[in-house]
């Protein structure tokens, strides 16, 4: 059984050890760039990707032939190795193109959220500093508006067609000269060394920042989240994005889809829930990535009923943590999916634990491709035994190399030892399942007593009258912080706030009552990266204390 899991890693190392023996540079087996052209090789007629948006398909020979011009429009624009590119765009069928290329190029690609305004961009182009953007013509002028505040002359390129700029498809025809796929020649570099993707990383808790991930980074880590497929290629037919670009799942299936072998069904329209559901009912897709946000919208959503999602034979859902209810709602809407509870970081190029055979509630075991320790996070000092909680750490070549431009930031993630810091407290039980308790920034004092806002969101997301909730402190100067609940009810549901706090009064200790109180919200602030906006929630339970 064991063998079925690692179907994928070692259809992926047989990839590997083909690009290797043609090259005849080991070091080669990791080079996305070399390995994603040698995918799209081998199966010219299938289907690589589909917009949902507009009924659009290609196929991986288009793929390949657009790739290799945009790869070949980049050295004779004049990239050089290590220049960063950014794409601003929703996910049509354009994004992947000059993604692959730029992993044949050897330069750097990094995806940007399609909402950022003037000063946002501003910030992310002064930190990224990019030598080309592609956007499309309608965030166009605030695309030059922040470039302009950072004095860049960064060459822009729009995707749709416009009087103002040159498009994608005429940048690709001018400078791509007489580039063929079977003339092109990929770029050497050194996959350990070379940059592939910047991938922000605001998480729940502090301000925004970019992982730097590696060729290697991505080539190690991003296969480990299959585990659990038994069947490769094409393990399904049909995987769903409904990431934005900038996200490290859309940039997952964009990378995996080729390699794997499987149709990408992405679209180029607002991602509403109803949108979501007609793209499912109509092309049925096997797979997807979503956070437990974006779920719970479309599970609890007043017109999910018209919804099949029977289609779904695996689902990997993380960010952030998994409630039983939600894994139960979950279920019976696909009795036959396999759920994935997925714990990782961008930081580690994916996941770290396997939930594969453990007892539910537990985040999974220790993966191969990483070394952890359970540690102290007060004294520093390595927990050996069982059921004791601390913060993970890890090390492994899918560690990321710090964040971009930002040396003070990348020294605070490690520790003295060189171990990536999680954030995260957690334990293990005797068999080594371990389970998540909470971020370490977010546990709460109550006099002397720690609290976990999840213990308490976990009790009061069983009431039946709760969409969703979210727990914060509000600062107090004799008894530290006042848990306070921030809830999403249903519409038609009567649900008082003396009804929330009883029910966490019947089933918790004193010290983690709701003394903070109860605040009703239409929804629940998430960051860029669909994360549950803590920062947010603690600055307004922080406004409550000070009115």
């Amino acid at each position: 059984m064991q063998q079925s899991f690692d179907t994928c890693n070692y259809y992926f190392n047989e990839i590997s050890n083909k690009v290797t023996a043609e090259s005849g540079k080991w070091t080669d087996g990791e080079h996305l760039g070399k390995i994603i052209i040698r995918c799209l090789k081998e199966a010219p007629n299938f289907i690589a990707q589909i917009d949902g948006g507009t009924g659009e398909k290609e196929t991986n020979k288009s793929v390949l032939e657009r790739t290799v011009m945009c790869a070949q429009s980049f050295i004779n624009f004049g990239l050089k190795y290590q220049d960063v590119v950014m794409v601003i765009a929703p996910n049509h069928l354009h994004i992947s193109i000059p993604l692959y290329a730029a992993f044949c190029t050897g330069v750097i690609f990094a995806g940007i959220d399609f909402n950022l305004g003037e000063n946002e961009l501003a910030d992310t182009f002064k930190s990224g500093q990019p030598k080309m953007i592609f956007c499309q013509n309608s965030n166009l002028q605030t695309v030059r508006k922040a470039l302009a505040r950072i004095k860049s002359n960064a060459e822009i390129v729009t995707f749709d067609e416009g009087q103002d700029c040159i498009s994608f498809t005429k940048f690709i025809s001018k400078y791509s000269g007489d580039a063929t796929v079977e003339n092109f020649r990929i770029c050497d570099f050194e996959p350990v060394e070379t940059i592939a993707l910047l991938i922000a990383t605001s998480g729940s808790t502090g301000l925004p920042k970019v992982a730097v991930l590696t060729h290697q980074n991505v080539s190690v880590g991003f296969i480990q989240n299959w585990k659990g497929l038994s069947k490769a290629p094409n393990p399904f037919d049909i995987g769903l994005v409904i990431s934005p670009i900038q996200w490290i799942s859309s940039t997952f299936q964009i990378v995996m889809s080729p390699i794997l072998r499987y149709t990408r069904l992405q679209t180029s329209n607002k991602l509403s829930p109803e949108h979501v559901y007609d793209l499912i009912n109509k092309y049925k897709p096997k797979y997807t990535i979503c956070s437990p946000t974006y779920m719970t919208t479309l599970l609890r959503n007043d017109h999910q009923h018209v919804c099949d999602f029977t289609s779904f034979k695996y689902m990997l859902i993380g960010g952030s943590a998994v409630s039983k209810e939600l894994y139960a709602d979950l279920k019976k809407v696909a009795p036959n999916v396999m759920i994935q509870v997925g714990y990782g970081m961008s930081e580690a190029s994916g996941l770290i634990f396997s939930p594969h055979y453990v007892p539910l509630g537990s985040i999974g075991r220790p993966m191969e491709h990483v070394n952890w320790k359970l540690v102290d996070p007060d004294t520093e000092e390595i927990i050996p035994e069982p059921y004791k909680a601390g913060e993970i750490r890890i090390k492994g070549r899918s560690i990321f190399k710090g964040y971009y431009n930002n040396p003070e930031m990348t020294a605070q993630a490690f520790d003295k030892d060189g171990w990536l810091k999680s954030g995260d407290i957690v334990y293990r039980d005797e068999n080594y399942n371990f389970f998540y308790v909470d971020r370490q920034k977010l546990l709460l004092k109550y006099r002397n007593h720690q609290v976990s806002p999840l213990e308490i969101e976990n009790v009061i997301l069983k009431h039946p009258g709760v969409v969703d909730v979210a727990v914060s402190g509000i600062p107090d100067p004799e008894y530290g912080d006042l848990p306070i609940a921030f809830v999403v009810k249903k519409n038609d549901y009567d649900l008082t706030a003396q009804c929330v706090e009883d029910l966490v009064k019947e089933t918790l200790t004193d010290s983690k009552q709701l003394r903070g109180g109860v605040i009703f919200m239409d929804e629940l602030p998430v960051t860029s990266t669909s994360k549950l906006d803590r920062t947010k929630l603690k600055n307004m339970a922080v406004s409550l204390r000070k009115n």
